[in-house]
This record gives structure tokens, C-alpha cells and sequence, in this order.
């Protein structure tokens, strides 16, 4: 069986040829599209073994149709496997749905309902469903939400402090991230490593979140009732004052629908670490003109580092201590000086990184997990890569099992 993966951003689509036949599903192919509408896209797709890789490729995507299109022309190279299914990542599932489906039309109509919940993510997942259902017909389409792993997240982390009214119309934290956190799970047991009892997961990229963890099951996460809040992201402000939202309401011209739309834009695009900064939403841009002198850029970093800190910190206190902090995501796995000054201000908590262990490094072995915690540190410190696209797989193998 050959499973189609498509993992969306607001501006990106990657997507990953699984073979799922017995046992865990095996990557084969994998590709991405970037810069969607931006003028300035790029098509890349290779096999998983690294033969016949090639730079990326300019092409024309104003859409995600039309990003669509090119990868389905990619696929339909004869020496691509025929598909059986196709599992995608959408980022809110919104009120009604509480696991990973396969799509039907009432799906669909859930799905737009929750648009509400995610205007920066969902939409375009909704178009490329719609797309792909369209040029694939006759094979099963799945939905896997980034929120079902939060779902053991109890009552009193979940709810807003908010007249009931709001709270019965779905108002509430759902927590994000949760296919990355799921797939850091899955590797520990796959690899047969214990589970810590008390675990900070920090998922680190454009988006960023930290997900507390009891035995492997998440009890509280830094986003809410959409990816927006929490620590500082990429361009995303984190969590915020609810008077500074009304203040920019206020602040913006034109009618109200104008204003609603730039406050919208403003704080999903327009902030974190990038309107520190000054400077394109790119750590290692960031980190390199910190090297330079440039004090916004320094600000920038220093600004998101300490909101991760106050995350674990946090998470630290409310479990009673921390038995392993993993690093995952872009960020997170590959930027070790975030990793040294996260873990820095935490040395009191019993937290250590060894520095020569943190060091940048190629993966290599049979396992993905890194320890990088210094011999006296009471905590694990783990890094460990985000396989998004692998969890969808196993539960498109799973939930195509069952159909």
C-alpha cells in the first residue's frame, strides 16, 4: 500500500510518498513547494535515499491549486508507485471533531466551519483537500488534526476564564502541534526508551509551542484557541495583552471589517521574532546579524528565548520537576545556540546542556535521539526530529486498515 502524505502551510506544501504495508510506513519520496504566491515559488521532489537529488526548481504557483497541479504532474511519473490514500495535515479540526477522520462531505462542511478557529492555516488545507479529492477520486482521503494529541489535556488547562456562552460555542485552549509531539513520542517507543514521567517537548520552527507531557500523554500546551498565542514565533506575537488587541483595533483606520482584517494580519504575519528584528522570518539571518552587532536582532532572540524559558520554567513547577526537555522542530533541532541559551537561565532547576554535545551534528545511526544534557544535569536533554508526515502515515495506515 502507497500512501500520498501532503503536510500545508499558509505558503508551502510538502508532501511524502509512504510505503505502508506491514509494519511502520517507510518514506520514498518526499517533495515540497514554497514561496506560493509570492512570485518566487520552487518545486522540489526526490527520492528518500538521496539519488537523483536536484536544486530546486522556479515555477509559477499564484495558489494552492496551482501548486497542486505541479505535484500531481510529479506524480504521475511512471516511476512513482500507483496511490492507495492520501493523508493531510490540517491544523484545526474545530468544535466537532475529536480524532483523525476519514474525510466525507459532512467532514468538509466541519472543516469550513472551523476556519474561524485557524484563517491562517486552515483555508488553504481546505482547498488542497478539495483539489486532491477532485484529481483523485477513487481512493480514501483522510484529515489528521494537529489538536488530537491535546485531547488529554485536562478540563482546568483547557478552559478560558469567559462567560459560558463563549466557552459552549467551542472556546477554549485545543493546543497545537500535537503530530510533531505524537511522532516524538512514537520514536521513543520505537526505539524502546522509556517514556519520561515528566517531559517538556519544545517544537521549535516559524511556529513555536512547548507541550507538557505526564507518561507520554500531553497535559497543557503554550497555544490556545488558535496557533497564535503562546511563546514568540517566527511572525507570530505570542501571547499577548488582550488590551494591546483592542488598542490596535482602535489604533487602525477604516471601517471595521479593515481594521479587523489588518489586526488579523498583523499578528500572524507582521510580528515575533521577524518584527524584532527588522529582518526576514529566518533564525540563522537573525542569529548572523546578532553576530554583527545588530541590536534588534539581538532583542529579537533574547525576547524568544526567555518566552521558551518561562514555558519549560513554567512546566517545571506545575509537574514538580522534569525528567527530559526534548528540542525538536527547524529551530529546535538544528540551532544549538538556542538550545544553550534556553537551557542557560536553567541551570537552577538542575537543567545542564553539555556544550561539546550540543554542538551541530549530522544524524547518523540507527536512532534519531540525541542526548545532550551535561553529566550533572538532573534533566534529560533531548533532541529529537519532528516526523509529522510519518504520524499522518501511520494513522492513514491505521484508519485505511479500518475503512
Amino acid at each position: 500500500m502507497h500512501l500520498l502524505v501532503i503536510n500545508s502551510g499558509s505558503s508551502s506544501i510538502k508532501f511524502s510518498i509512504f510505503d505502508a504495508g506491514a509494519g511502520a510506513p517507510r518514506s520514498l519520496h518526499e517533495g515540497e513547494v514554497t514561496g506560493i504566491g509570492s512570485g518566487q515559488a520552487t518545486f522540489a521532489f526526490h527520492p528518500t535515499d538521496g539519488k537523483g537529488k536536484q536544486a530546486p526548481a522556479t515555477i509559477n504557483a499564484n495558489n494552492p491549486v496551482e501548486a497542486i497541479g505541479r505535484i500531481v504532474e510529479a506524480l504521475s511519473h511512471p516511476d512513482i508507485p500507483r496511490l492507495d490514500a492520501v493523508g493531510y495535515r490540517v491544523v484545526h479540526p474545530g468544535e466537532k471533531l475529536h480524532s483523525h477522520v476519514r474525510i466525507t462531505d459532512d467532514v468538509m462542511r466541519e472543516l469550513d466551519e472551523a476556519v474561524v478557529f485557524a484563517p491562517l492555516h486552515d483555508p488553504s488545507a481546505i482547498k488542497i483537500v478539495r483539489e486532491m479529492m477532485t484529481r483523485f477520486p477513487g481512493i480514501p482521503h483522510f484529515a489528521c488534526f494537529d489538536t488530537v494529541f491535546h485531547q488529554t489535556m485536562p478540563e482546568v488547562a483547557s478552559t478560558y476564564a469567559i462567560p459560558a456562552e463563549y466557552r459552549e460555542q467551542g472556546v477554549r485552549r485545543y493546543g497545537f502541534h500535537g503530530l510533531s509531539c505524537e511522532s516524538i513520542v512514537a520514536q521513543m517507543r520505537a526505539a524502546n526508551f522509556a517514556i519520561p514521567h515528566r517531559m517538556a517537548i519544545a517544537h521549535l520552527g516559524s511556529g513555536c509551542s512547548v507541550t507538557a507531557c505526564v507518561d507520554g500523554r500531553s497535559i497543557e500546551n503554550t497555544m490556545g484557541l488558535t496557533p497564535t498565542g503562546g511563546v514568540v514565533m517566527g511572525t507570530r506575537p505570542g501571547d499577548l495583552d488582550p488590551g494591546l488587541v483592542l488598542y490596535l483595533l482602535r489604533d487602525m483606520k477604516g471601517d471595521r471589517d479593515q481594521s479587523f482584517a489588518a489586526v488579523e494580519k498583523l499578528l500572524n504575519h507582521s510580528a515575533g521574532i521577524s518584527a524584532l528584528s527588522g529582518l526576514p522570518n529566518d533564525m540563522r539571518a537573525t542569529r548572523e546579524a546578532a553576530v554583527k552587532g545588530t541590536a534588534q536582532a539581538k532583542l529579537a532572540i533574547d525576547v524568544f528565548t526567555r518566552s521558551v524559558r518561562k514555558a519549560i520554567g513554567g512546566y517545571c513547577w506545575l509537574m514538580g520537576g522534569l525528567d527530559a526537555i526534548v528540542f525538536t522542530g527547524g529551530i529546535g533541532e538544528h540551532d544549538a545556540r538556542t538550545r544553550e541559551e534556553i537551557a542557560g537561565g536553567l541551570e537552577e532547576l538542575g537543567i545542564a546542556i553539555d556544550a561539546k554535545l550540543n554542538r551541530p551534528k549530522d544524524r547518523s545511526g540507527d536512532s534519531d535521539i540525541r542526548h545532550i544534557a551535561a553529566s550533572q544535569s538532573k534533566t534529560k536533554i533531548l533532541v529529537i526530529p519532528a516526523k509529522e508526515d510519518w504520524m499522518i502515515a501511520a494513522h492513514v495506515q491505521r484508519m485505511f486498515g479500518k475503512s
